[in-house]
């Protein structure tokens, strides 16, 4: 029996840049669909640049219909300031995606690194290049947006898994 296509919005949050990336998932096959970066005016307040964020998800969810949603987990540095505006934006994005209906996967930079390079502590530019290599016509992205892929893929990877994971959790 064949596996269903399915579609992957894979999201990299920030407050001032949020990437996103599209995928289809044909049994092991791969493929682009779009990529983009939402960036909210940085002189708005932050209720208003949490909407725009909102907005701008809902918007990329009713234009392309993802089957299944996963966004990177939020990386705890020293600066608690950063960390909270980060967790701001990922709560937004999660509730956005919630309220379309989409269960939300969602993975730690060192794995999606992993998924996607081979490397877990690979750095920006060995992403994008990976990218290019596993999603041809991605063409030249910014990072958000290639990041947000590199998300999307390590989705396909691992979907199996979390899915597995969401309906024992259900079942409990």
């Amino acid at each position: 029996m064949a596996a269903l296509a399915i579609t992957i919005l894979g999201l990299d949050p920030g407050l001032r840049h949020t990437g996103w990336g599209l995928i289809r998932q044909d049994g092991n096959h791969l493929s682009y669909i779009a990529a983009g970066c939402v960036s909210p005016q940085s002189d708005l307040s932050m209720a208003e640049r949490l909407r725009e964020l909102a907005e701008n998800i809902a918007d990329v969810v009713r234009q392309y219909v993802p089957d299944e949603a996963a966004i990177e987990e939020t990386f705890v540095n020293q600066n608690a300031l950063s960390a909270l505006k980060l967790g701001q934006a990922r709560g937004a994005a999660i509730l956005t995606l919630a309220q379309a209906g989409l269960t939300v996967s969602e993975y730690a930079a060192n794995r999606i690194k992993q998924s996607v390079t081979g490397h877990g502590h690979a750095d920006k530019a060995q992403i994008q290049a990976m990218i290019g290599m596993l999603l041809p016509g991605s063409g030249k992205l910014v990072t958000d947006a290639a990041d947000a892929l590199a998300v999307a893929i390590t989705h396909a990877h691992h979907r199996t898994h979390a899915a597995l994971a969401v309906r024992m959790a259900k079942a409990k």
